[in-house]
């Protein structure tokens, strides 16, 4: 009888713990991913730059967006607080983490955009006269409910 009882409030506390994880809901639903990257544009390389942001940059991520790999993208002017931060931030929207895996496309839209690998390279070694990437990281939206 001891065992049936136990056995039945077991069974019970199993069912109503169910009861109470199945009703627990985040308050919060996943939105899009982020990419920022922090830029430091070097001494009298400012109107250089925005020029490569307005050229094949805006090329390569208009494509990008027409083909569905980001949502978006944005160029902000930075105020620094200390001469080792950013001056300029570039934020790229993905639609979820999945879209970062999706790197065959990318590299072939980067490819029909601005040229075969080895002048992409070459090219982001010549971005290096004109500003320093201090870094960057991945966001992620939540959308509260």
């Amino acid at each position: 009888m001891k065992r049936i009882a136990m056995l039945l409030v077991s069974l019970l506390m199993c069912v109503v713990a169910g009861v109470v994880f199945a009703q627990e809901t985040k308050p919060y639903k996943e939105g899009h991913v982020l990419q920022v990257s922090f830029i430091k544009i070097k001494p009298g390389q400012f109107n250089n730059y925005m020029k490569y942001l307005d050229g094949p940059y805006k090329a390569n991520m208009e494509a990008m967006k027409k083909a569905g790999l980001i949502t978006g993208y944005a160029v902000y002017r930075s105020q620094p607080r200390t001469p080792q931060d950013a001056d300029v931030i570039l934020t790229i929207a993905f639609p979820n983490m999945a879209a970062l895996d999706r790197t065959d496309e990318a590299d072939a839209i980067s490819t029909k955009v601005l040229g075969p690998m080895d002048s992409r390279d070459k090219a982001s070694m010549d971005r290096e006269s004109m500003r320093e990437l201090l870094g960057s990281q991945l966001t992620r939206e939540l959308i509260l409910q």
